[in-house]
């Protein structure tokens, strides 16, 4: 670390710096970042542009004591390097190093663990209310990208702040963009407001690591910090935050740590709840990422710091395949349209949407809405398909039960990074869906296991005009195709002893972990069992050729991505039952627990779900039934023989 970012222990050493010792510190975290993340990979673009930012909240505010809370948590780089963790950035996203968003085990200086959108106004509410019932008057600050504003929470929780004299400072870090640029009504507002010539001009002075905004005239700093109220009143979004009872200042250049802190010092001053509005440049400071189009380097898995190529290897993608389809599925149908909750290029949706703008519908971060507007979509006889990924199907959980679901609406969900995702953590895993997903009345879930299923089941998906289907499939590189040796009903045997055979071990492989367990399978033969391996391609409901294959089987065990408890697994044990099909069995998955960040094998490792944890468990459980069937034959002759003595 170079010497200035190298000094600091606390954030309250911030205090000491003068103002040339800031700048430096300022240019010396941007290329911290940047080294850092070309290495590790993460969220850059929205770290750069929050420098100043950050710095000025923590000189004006005493963390931990008053809570500092960033929405969304990928925004809180910077804030780990001032809070005693710079030393510890090479580990970012590592296994056991920092993880990429707010951590409650790091530092007392993370308050919460939010990396999912629009939460930490809601937080906020909540622990200004705690500290007011306790005596303790403190203020408490949520540092909020304008794209996290565009979820319905933010808005409920605004209503409850502002009908209130907490102190909660709301700084709205407003740089246009959560992945891609910010849509909605909110975001016309700021953009009205930021793309004003005079202030465009500014920033657009404002270039390279160590760039500062030069010092304005005086109507134009007084425009930009919101001081004269005769000016102020002559520019929007102030008038919608103070109509909701929200004093307003602002807007102030992000960029500009006098003004920042100008702003900030204010704001505190005030005793009540405030909006600060500071507006930033994605990825500032560092041109590669300035001068990225689709997302100013929102998140990297890599490059190179001279020159930000990405140092990533290509190959297809399951996204990508996904991509491809919804093209091909809007040429030949216009009844098609496609939903994004601010992710159209991250989920695969950049390419219809550029063929088909009229639609494709961008709903901003809001799950929900994306999910009861696909209701309405559908209900005026368009099959939508909405693209999320599997972690943030969770907050429409809801929406899809009652609004699609109950109604018996043809709505395709398409849920990208499904399974373990790793070096995001505990948040972004899309672990949750299989169970969530299978209390569903009438749904229907495909899990592809390649390229070529993938087509084919969503193909089927929007078909299917009886009630919502569900597609999902991993993160992780798209290996070569599995064919079929054969098919039963609608299931896939990719591996078996022979078609009239029974078997010692009769294995489910829910998806992408098809592949896995087909190498898993060597060892199970190798150990002296036999082993028949099918995908059910769609996962729900149960396949009744699944319940005929699991007569001709001593055990049935599943093999699933996505949580064990309530999983693909619970669901096919609870139908044998029902059928009264007596055999053992046994599901493999994610146990129901956060699982720390890392690399997705390292993961798997730490849960169970390699290839040779696969071979093994089997084994030992084939091993087991056969010793208790074994002891089951000699009960039985000694029953017979007259030796058995009940014991």
């Amino acid at each position: 670390m170079t010497h200035v970012l190298g000094s600091l222990r606390t954030p309250a050493d911030l205090r000491a710096l003068s103002h040339e010792e800031l700048v430096l510190l300022a240019a010396e975290i941007r290329d911290s970042l940047v080294q850092t993340v070309s290495r590790t990979g993460g969220h850059l673009g929205p770290n750069l542009g929050a420098v100043e930012l950050t710095i000025a909240v923590h000189r004006v505010f005493d963390s931990p004591t008053e809570p500092i809370l960033f929405d969304v948590g990928h925004q809180a780089y910077v804030h780990k390097m001032l809070t005693g963790r710079a030393g510890q950035m090479p580990t970012l996203r590592q296994s056991g190093g920092l993880s990429g968003y707010p951590s409650r085990a790091e530092s007392e200086h993370d308050w919460i663990e939010n990396s999912h959108a629009s939460t930490a106004l809601s937080y906020a509410d909540g622990l200004a209310k705690a500290f007011a019932v306790r005596n303790a008057q403190r203020p408490v600050v949520a540092i909020v990208g304008d794209g996290a504003l565009t979820g319905g929470m933010c808005w409920e929780a605004l209503n409850n702040i502002a009908a209130s004299d907490r102190q909660v400072i709301v700084v709205v870090n407003d740089n246009g963009r959560s992945y891609s640029p910010t849509i909605g009504g909110l975001a016309d507002h700021l953009a009205g407001l930021r793309l004003r010539p005079g202030y465009e001009r500014v920033l657009g002075q404002v270039k390279g690591a160590l760039g500062r905004t030069p010092v304005f005239g005086g109507p134009l700093y007084d425009a930009l910090h919101g001081v004269k109220r005769g000016i102020k009143d002559l520019l929007a979004p102030q008038g919608m935050f103070e109509d909701l009872g929200l004093k307003y200042l602002g807007p102030v250049d992000g960029h500009d740590l006098d003004a920042l802190e100008t702003a900030l010092v204010l704001a505190r001053g005030f005793g009540g709840p405030v909006i600060v509005h500071c507006v930033t440049r994605k990825g500032y400071g560092y041109p590669p990422a300035e001068n990225d189009e689709a997302d100013q380097m929102h998140q990297s898995r890599g490059f190179d710091p001279e020159t930000g190529q990405s140092s990533a290897t290509g190959g297809r993608t399951w996204t990508g395949v996904f991509g491809e389809e919804m093209v091909r599925f809007g040429e030949h149908r216009d009844d098609i349209v496609a939903i994004t909750a601010a992710m159209c290029d991250p989920t695969g949706l950049s390419a219809f949407a550029r063929r088909f703008p009229d639609r494709t519908f961008d709903v901003g971060i809001a799950e929900q809405h994306a999910l009861t507007s696909a209701a309405g979509l559908a209900s005026g006889g368009l099959h939508p398909v909405v693209a999320l990924y599997a972690t943030f199907l969770n907050r429409a959980f809801d929406q899809l039960l009652l609004d699609v679901a109950l109604h018996r609406l043809p709505v395709t969900l398409v849920l990208d990074r499904a399974g373990i995702t790793g070096e995001d953590g505990a948040s972004h895993n899309g672990m949750w869906d299989l169970a969530l997903l299978g209390m569903v009345p009438g749904i229907r879930i495909a899990a592809p296991r390649d390229e070529a299923t993938l087509r084919a089941e969503l193909a089927e998906a929007v078909e299917h005009a009886g009630g919502p289907t569900v597609v999902r499939f991993p993160k992780t590189p798209l290996g070569p195709d599995l064919p079929a040796i054969r098919q039963a009903g609608g299931v896939d045997v990719l591996a078996e002893p022979g078609p009239d055979d029974d078997v010692d071990a009769f294995v489910v492989a829910v998806g992408a972990t098809a592949a896995d367990v087909l190498d898993a399978s060597t060892a199970i033969r190798q150990a002296g069992y036999t082993v028949r391996v099918v995908d059910p391609r769609w996962v729900t409901p149960v396949d009744p050729a699944l319940l005929d294959l699991a007569r001709r089987a001593a055990l049935v065990v599943t093999v699933e991505d996505g949580v064990v408890v309530g999983g693909v697994g619970s669901r096919l044990a609870q139908a044998l039952r029902e059928a009264g099909i007596d055999v053992p069995t046994r599901e493999l998955g994610i146990p129901p627990k956060f699982l720390a960040h890392g690399k997705v094998a390292d993961v798997r490792a730490q849960v169970g779900l390699t290839v040779q944890d696969i071979g093994r468990r089997i084994v030992e459980w084939s091993a087991l039934v056969q010793r208790g069937s074994e002891r089951g034959s000699d009960v039985s002759a000694a029953r017979h023989s007259g030796d058995f003595d009940g014991a």
